[in-house]
């Protein structure tokens, strides 16, 4: 598919106000995603998995007004929140030419989390994701009707020009986005669900999110992200990431966790490498991080548990475990690595299937 594909002729059935509701989850990259160019596009391709309790619920109000231009308002919680205002600009303009009704309505954007806002968690993929659902389900209300592939596709595609790791928060548990020669169907466009055999051992994958460091990001992910175009070693960590990606496919299939856990570690580590090595340079681990990842190592040897680790662009450990090992990994997290998050907090998550609508659409034509 190209983009032309997601540009509609004309909408025959328009609508003159109403309101839709989506849930859209968060994920965890697997394999990380940093680096991009032109208009949100992959330098690498990137997979993971989608979450289940850490999502965020947007409702969509609309009301068809007669001159052209953009008009919103986004409320977090109730609460008008202006600060989110100009990141809902910048997609509205991005995404006008695949969904051009959204110059002819007023928009008031209502959004919560499930999870702390500025705890780590990647809200934009979430945030994001929802808002494009609920754009989705009205254009498909003005067209009258759409099949279900394109839907999910063009969802992705409007996710991904709001927020790269958006477009992985659509479909579950496991979401591929970026094109590798070595996964039929993937794109850089969009995100696709992971298209061959998973073994049962990655059956409701268990992630524990651990609150190291609930502030604001020291780096955004934009400024992260533009800071691979001249580094030293960007195109290495490109192709590192396609082959820890090829690599995962037979692990997948066979159940191999000891292997899994030698790519994820890798690749959580790598990111983390090339944010150290960057100019400027950030780090973003705080000592806790390091004695997060120390004790999950040993409580690893010890038990032989297959528990690993994985990191955002950030200091918060997310802790990765099949769900036969939850009620002592559980454990281990509440008695030795809670001590070291923020007020002893974290968050017990696990794979989902990706967004759903919450209402029944009111709408007026």
């Amino acid at each position: 598919m190209t983009e032309q594909d997601f540009i509609p002729s004309s909408y025959p059935h328009p609508l003159m106000k109403g309101s839709v509701s989506f849930q859209s989850p968060s994920n965890i990259a697997l394999v990380k995603y940093w680096g991009k160019y032109g208009e949100q596009l992959p330098k690498n391709a990137s997979i993971s998995f989608t979450l289940n309790e850490c999502h965020t619920l947007t409702t969509l109000h609309y009301m068809k007004k007669d001159s052209p231009g953009f008009n919103f308002e986004v409320y977090l919680d109730g609460n008008r929140e202006e600060g989110f205002e100009p990141k809902i600009q910048k997609f509205l303009e991005r995404i006008q030419t695949y969904v051009p009704f959204v110059e002819d309505y007023t928009f008031r954007i209502e959004t919560s989390n499930s999870f702390p806002h500025s705890s780590g968690i990647a809200s934009s993929a979430s945030g994001m994701s929802a808002l494009a659902m609920c754009l989705m389900d009205m254009e498909r209300q003005m067209l009258g009707g759409m099949e279900e592939d394109h839907f999910l596709k063009k969802a992705s595609f409007l996710s991904r020009l709001g927020s790269g790791s958006a477009s992985r928060s659509i479909e579950g548990p496991l979401v591929v986005w970026g094109t590798h020669e070595n996964i039929e169907g993937s794109s850089h466009l969009f995100g696709v669900t992971y298209p061959y055999e998973v073994h049962p051992n990655f059956t409701d994958f268990q992630d524990a999110i651990l609150l190291v460091d609930k502030g604001e990001k020291q780096v955004s992910s934009t400024v992260g992200h533009n800071l691979m175009h001249d580094h030293p070693f960007a195109e290495q960590r490109f192709q590192q990431a396609n082959n820890q990606l090829a690599a995962l496919i037979p692990v997948l299939k066979e159940g191999d966790l000891d292997a899994f856990i030698d790519i994820v570690e890798s690749e959580a580590l790598s990111l983390h490498a090339m944010m150290m090595t960057s100019t400027p340079n950030y780090i973003l681990m705080k000592p806790n991080t390091l004695q997060i990842i120390e004790r999950i190592r040993n409580f690893r040897k010890d038990t032989q548990t297959k528990v690993c680790f994985t990191l955002d662009a950030g200091a918060n450990v997310h802790v990765l475990f099949p769900n036969s090992e939850k009620d002592r990994v559980t454990e281990f997290i509440k008695n030795e690595l809670a001590p070291f998050c923020k007020n002893g907090e974290y968050i017990l998550d696990h794979t989902g299937q990706g967004a759903v609508q919450k209402n029944v659409n009111q709408q007026v034509r």
